[in-house]
């Protein structure tokens, strides 16, 4: 099932008052500030995105991966799916899974990235550009030293695994994983990635 384009834009009476940015833009902060009402935003150069509506691939490879992780994890990290991991003042974006070293409270609703271990970006068809360029470049320049980024190919997800090089600051490519990862850091993991996504038959 696929949602028709608005049939039109409300005028500005129409608006809600979050619509509008705060005197001098956003920032991280004013994300906590919106009302339940409020779509959810990730917040990349200042400029809040909405997130899209998720496909049953993407639900289920998150849903999937995030246990996958949190089983092979130690005891001392936790698992998180869509938290948010402040950059910057006018830097938070949302990674689809993210491991944290860092104490956990029910009421956080951000992570910062020293505290962050890996973070994983599963990419959509709207989130492309930002899945593949922009977010990656700017969990590196924050020093968050274990990136995967999950593509998906046919009905599997491919695990394209990267790790931070300390002399360029920049991500290195350690590997392309199809049907199993295998990985050494940031801990031991074999995930068996043709278990991720599972179509069922209609009827």
């Amino acid at each position: 099932m696929t949602a028709e384009p608005l049939a039109s834009t409300p005028s500005d009476e129409e608006l809600p008052e979050w619509f509008y940015p705060p005197e001098g833009g956003w920032t991280a902060d004013d994300l906590d500030r919106l009302p339940p009402s409020a779509p959810r935003f990730e917040l990349i150069d200042g400029a809040p995105v909405m997130r899209s509506p998720q496909t049953s691939f993407h639900s289920q490879v998150m849903r999937r991966l995030a246990n996958a992780v949190e089983l092979a994890a130690p005891p001392s990290l936790s698992v998180e799916t869509d938290m948010s991991v402040r950059l910057g003042d006018r830097q938070r974006p949302e990674p689809d899974v993210l491991v944290a070293d860092a104490a956990t409270d029910p009421a956080r609703t951000a992570y910062l990235p020293e505290e962050v271990v890996l973070a994983v970006e599963i990419v959509s068809e709207e989130s492309r550009e930002r899945d593949r360029k922009t977010k990656p470049l700017k969990y590196a320049e924050a020093g968050i030293r274990h990136f995967w980024r999950v593509e998906r190919e046919g009905d599997q997800p491919v695990v394209h695994t990267y790790e931070l090089d300390d002399t360029t600051g920049a991500y290195v490519a350690t590997g392309i994983h199809r049907d199993k990862a295998v990985v050494p850091v940031p801990f031991p993991m074999e995930i068996d990635l043709t278990s991720l996504y599972r179509r069922w038959p209609a009827g």
